[in-house]
């Protein structure tokens, strides 16, 4: 579908406009609080300032979508089959608005504390909960498609933090005996193109995730239910990437302060080995259809950092903030998507 025929499409269906805006709410609650996380270290060391970063961040943002969807989009399918809203498509739209409704709710809020919560799993929670309160049970989830986010759990958490540990102590041995004044500027240099890598991967994995809720609300709005398949055109990668961007430029420093200052105090190898190692657990993730969350793998890898050098280099405070929202983000988003749903239903 063409740019100008989604606008034709839109034009005279309100409810179609109202989920497109929504959407895109999320996407930017997204670069608000998530997107932030793949250029934090290369701009806590230093490497890169803020605002070259967040157009870093957009340009491979933009690129992770672009050609990861080419080589496999399985995280845009896993993500739109994951629930089944039934076969009433006027009540379904409405139930996918009130989940994501309710995940920019639960999103803020995390913002406002400065909590990087992941939108992954908001993501997830919102759908089904909205899910189970149409059908007032289980059976609009789709267990076979569900069991992936348990293991992108395990992934993103316990590789992410495997991988920050080794990647580090890899770093310190190769570069034992290097020229510490230059092995820092080539660091420097390095982590910025760890920093690219996570963002192109961050695009890669969450901008897969957002474009297939984009485009099941548009075949929902459009009276057509059981759709599994979508074809993801530019315009919408282009459209993903520079809102997820708007959001960062908004409001990303907060998380960016959380996650590459106040949890860890980086120098730039350790960043650079942050990234990197996030990085590929992003890749592996994405290539094997695994929705997985860019915040816990990020994070969980500069933790494997700081514990790399010592358990106390971690502000286990910090930590212990960060699990608890993410503890709280299935059963909390979820049911607050199961009573936006209900609200919703009954009011429209």
């Amino acid at each position: 579908m063409s740019l100008t025929q989604y606008m034709q499409q839109l034009s005279g269906n309100p409810l179609a406009i109202i989920t497109a805006l929504l959407t895109l709410g999320v996407i930017l609650v997204n670069g608000w609080t998530d997107a932030p996380n793949a250029i934090a270290t290369c701009v806590s060391t230093r490497s890169i300032k803020p605002r070259s970063a967040i157009i870093m961040a957009a340009i491979f943002n933009f690129l992770g979508v672009f050609v990861m969807t080419i080589i496999s989009d399985k995280v845009a399918a896993t993500i739109s089959n994951m629930v089944n809203f039934g076969e009433d498509t006027s009540s379904a739209t409405i139930a996918l608005c009130a989940a994501l409704f309710a995940i920019v709710v639960w999103a803020t809020a995390a913002w406002k504390f400065g909590i990087p919560t992941s939108e992954s799993h908001a993501l997830i929670a919102g759908l089904s909960g909205a899910a189970i309160a149409i059908h007032g049970s289980i059976e609009g989830i789709n267990g076979g498609e569900w069991v992936k986010v348990i293991y992108g759990l395990f992934l993103s958490t316990l590789l992410g933090f495997g991988a920050g540990f080794i990647t580090t102590k890899l770093v310190e041995k190769i570069f034992a005996r290097s020229d510490r004044v230059k092995a820092t500027k080539g660091f420097r240099v390095a982590q910025n193109f760890g920093g690219a890598f996570m963002a192109f991967m961050h695009g890669a994995q969450d901008g897969q995730k957002f474009m297939g809720v984009f485009l099941l609300g548009n075949a929902l709005s459009a009276g057509q239910s059981g759709v599994t398949e979508f074809h993801i055109p530019v315009w919408l990668m282009i459209i993903c990437s520079v809102v997820m961007a708007l959001g960062t430029s908004m409001g990303g420093y907060k998380i960016i302060k959380s996650v590459g200052m106040d949890m860890v105090k980086l120098k730039t190898y350790q960043g650079f080995s942050a990234d990197t190692a996030a990085a590929f657990c992003l890749l592996l993730a994405s290539l094997t259809g695994i929705p997985v969350s860019t915040t816990h793998t990020k994070t969980s890898s500069i933790m494997g950092v700081g514990f790399s050098k010592r358990a106390s280099a971690v502000n286990w405070k910090i930590v212990g903030e960060m699990v608890m929202t993410w503890v709280l983000t299935f059963p909390g988003c979820g049911l607050l998507a199961y009573l936006m749903v209900k609200l919703f239903l009954t009011v429209l």
